[in-house]
């Protein structure tokens, strides 16, 4: 398997929705998808290809942590990341994420969060976000809600609740 990661083209667009309804229960994620782009707020969209196909996909859209005296940080967090039936467990993932990850280091951006598996986002170097004094603005147990600093220091006096994009909630 011979697998390219590069940046989504508008030509990925129905293969990046047609992905991410298949990989999850619902198409909810898909739905995700296409809203955060119609409105300008993927930050990074990255697929996975091989041999001319979409296998893999990986979203990162613009979060804010809401500090208790009102100051507003800006950071990033990842959701979703998909990887096709069939083509799951064999790295395509986490090249996703390494791949996102450097991008996202490089463009200068300072953290990110994700919710997600507690056994698989720590190899990435993720953690707690309540290591750092973050929660998430919704119920999520402390284990799964993960963050990770991009730049040195990039969460250092950094504390409060982390919102997500709009569009979370309309899907």
């Amino acid at each position: 398997m011979d697998v390219a990661i590069r940046d989504e083209r508008p030509t990925d667009l129905r293969a990046v929705h047609a992905l991410n309804a298949a990989a999850f229960p619902t198409d909810s994620e898909a739905r995700l998808v296409d809203a955060l782009r119609a409105h300008g707020r993927l930050t990074l969209s990255l697929v996975a290809e091989d041999c001319g196909v979409v296998v893999g996909h990986i979203a990162f859209s613009p979060v804010s942590v809401l500090e208790p005296g009102g100051r507003i940080v800006p950071g990033i967090g990842l959701a979703p990341m998909a990887v096709r039936p069939g083509h799951q467990r064999s790295g395509i993932g986490g090249r996703l994420v390494e791949a996102g990850l450097a991008r996202l280091r490089a463009d200068g951006h300072a953290f990110c969060v994700v919710l997600g598996h507690p056994e698989y986002y720590p190899r990435f170097g993720f953690e707690p976000a309540s290591r750092f004094g973050l929660r998430w603005e919704k119920e999520a147990p402390d284990e799964a809600f993960l963050a990770r600093e991009l730049a040195a220091g990039g969460l250092a006096g950094v504390s409060g609740v982390v919102r997500y994009a709009p569009e979370f909630e309309e899907v």
